[in-house]
């Protein structure tokens, strides 16, 4: 997993939390690669699953519920450090199609080692749409919360419901987004 992730999270949490508890996360996590990121290293996802471990016994909030805002917190970093992928879109499905073919293409462009989720998207009429997320990494928790900072984003209000598909891995699953009237 690229290094932008876990540095974000860092971020996320010195600023939704305090540097302290970043510290003692930090410390507490104990990862083989003692949480030196760079954004364009490669470190192994396990190690942001034991700072999100650390950081809910730090604060009491359950993992997905983390994993959840960190994602959200994420949309709105990358939107800023990349806004090129947001140019002349005007809403959250249109960007939401395009991300396997144009955001996440150009990642593999830039890293090559990178593997980003696979996301597939299929449109039902103008307001609904199903996303499907396949990931060996089981982070559908960020997932959810990169849709609803889309969404955010887009000031648009659009319900999303969670579910898991096919199996119990959490390597896939399914999101339905319905547009409110």
């Amino acid at each position: 997993m690229k290094g932008i992730i876990f540095t974000e999270f860092l971020e996320m949490v010195d600023t939704k939390f305090t540097p302290e508890t970043t510290e003692r996360i930090i410390e507490r996590a104990n990862v083989p690669s003692g949480c030196a990121y760079t954004t364009i290293g490669t470190y192994d996802h396990r190690e942001l699953v034991q700072l999100v471990v650390e950081l809910s016994k730090e604060t009491g909030t359950n993992v997905p519920d983390l994993v959840r805002t960190y994602g959200f917190y994420l949309f709105e970093r990358l939107v800023r450090a990349y806004p090129r992928f947001l140019s002349g879109i005007k809403d959250a499905f249109t960007f939401l199609e395009g991300l396997e073919t144009i955001v996440h293409q150009e990642v593999r462009k830039l890293y090559s080692d990178a593997k980003p989720p696979r996301i597939i998207c299929t449109r039902d009429g103008e307001q609904r749409m199903e996303v499907l997320y396949e990931s060996e990494r089981c982070l559908a928790d960020a997932a959810h919360g990169l849709l609803l900072g889309c969404i955010d984003y887009f000031g648009e209000e659009i319900d999303v419901r969670q579910e898991d598909a096919e199996d119990e891995s959490g390597q896939r699953v399914r999101f339905l987004l319905t547009k409110q009237a």
